[in-house]
């Protein structure tokens, strides 16, 4: 059966979207949505980069996209700095009749305990109105941070702690509002931004810990968060600006789910715009990598290299958030109508997207 699918936005995430959907052979791209009217009339494929044309013209009419009727919405539009936006946008969508598989708002991917219940109630009574469903997913908070370490526990005999990282360097991610105006840096140390205030590393992340908590099944007591920087120690270019020396280079942080008094679920980033930064903090395998922990017995380091075709690692990251969403369009359109978590699914694999005249065989 082939889904038709409509892309929303064609952002960072959303460009990688539309060639995903374009390669799956269980899809069909029916429409694409985007905010800038200078992109309105564009054909799809240009707009992801692909070097030709997929016959698709880009559109600022959200209801023309809806009257389609498409089985399923790939919604890539930021929320961080829109949140209520975005809700409104998934409220509509899913009363529309359409299910949604969406890469924010991140706290929906496991709301329960997150956020206060008359957050995401709008949002289960839209998907319960349209008979629709919505998952909330990507790389992470996602795949690294669900089923990826999820898997690995299966082989164990007794968890004391599972800690989930995300190791990278964000000096080639070339997006100046969440470097700089989010996550803070290029900024004075003792300037909080967003990401930093009390409370938001716990709303984003939030959900990652008490997802896997309950995928163990056990109810914690609490979550805890801390956050640690590191200054510039020379003024340098990154893709997206200018790091001035003695301002936020380096950042790394924890997210905890806590049980009788010491963490079980953690999730922890290290997060540097130069290698050299912080040498003390865990470093990456490779380029960068999603690296999973399970301290027990046996104790487990499961390490993620990421690398796309261009050689760089953040490219990877956006190609694997939008293949999140992507590859599991057929089991969220056949899920019962509602708010999925990662808990829902059955596994969700690249079946279907071995392509034999494009495998490149070592030398």
């Amino acid at each position: 059966m082939t889904h038709r699918v409509v892309q929303w936005s064609t952002g960072n995430v959303g460009r990688h979207a539309i060639a995903g959907i374009d390669a799956h052979p269980e899809l069909e791209l029916a429409g694409v949505w985007v905010s800038n009217p200078d992109k309105a009339g564009r054909d799809a494929g240009e707009l992801a980069g692909l070097g030709r044309t997929l016959g698709v013209e880009a559109t600022t009419d959200a209801d023309a996209l809806l009257a389609l009727k498409p089985d399923c919405v790939v919604y890539t539009a930021m929320a961080d700095d829109r949140l209520m936006e975005a809700l409104a946008d998934l409220q509509r969508i899913l009363r529309a009749g359409v299910n949604v598989v969406s890469s924010s708002p991140v706290f929906l991917q496991f709301p329960d305990g997150v956020v206060p219940a008359e957050v995401s109630a709008p949002v289960r009574a839209a998907a319960a109105e349209g008979g629709a469903s919505l998952w909330v997913n990507g790389v992470d908070p996602g795949f690294a941070n669900d089923w990826l370490p999820l898997v690995l526990t299966g082989v164990c005999e007794r968890i004391d702690e599972v800690r989930c990282f995300e190791i990278l360097d964000y000096s080639t991610y070339d997006n100046r509002k969440v470097v700089f105006d989010i996550m803070g840096f290029g900024s004075p140390l003792d300037q909080k931004p967003m990401l930093l205030q009390p409370g938001v590393l716990s709303l984003a992340w939030g959900s990652v810990v008490r997802q896997l908590a309950a995928g163990l099944g056990v109810e914690l007591d609490a979550v805890e968060e801390s956050y640690e920087r590191l200054p510039a120690p020379t003024t340098f270019d990154i893709s997206c600006g200018t790091i001035a020396e003695g301002t936020a280079a380096a950042l790394r942080f924890e997210v905890r789910g806590m049980r009788g008094g010491r963490p079980v679920c953690v999730l922890e980033h290290v997060t540097r715009l130069r290698p050299d930064l912080g040498p003390d903090w865990p470093q990456p395998s490779g380029q960068g990598c999603y690296r999973v922990q399970v301290t027990g017995e046996p104790n487990y380091t499961l390490d993620l290299r990421l690398v796309g075709t261009d050689g760089d690692h953040n490219t990877a990251g956006l190609k694997a958030t939008a293949m999140r969403l992507v590859n599991a369009i057929p089991a969220v359109v056949a899920a019962p109508p509602g708010l999925l978590t990662a808990l829902d699914l059955p596994l969700v694999t690249g079946r279907g997207l071995v392509k034999l005249d494009h495998c490149v065989r070592p030398m």
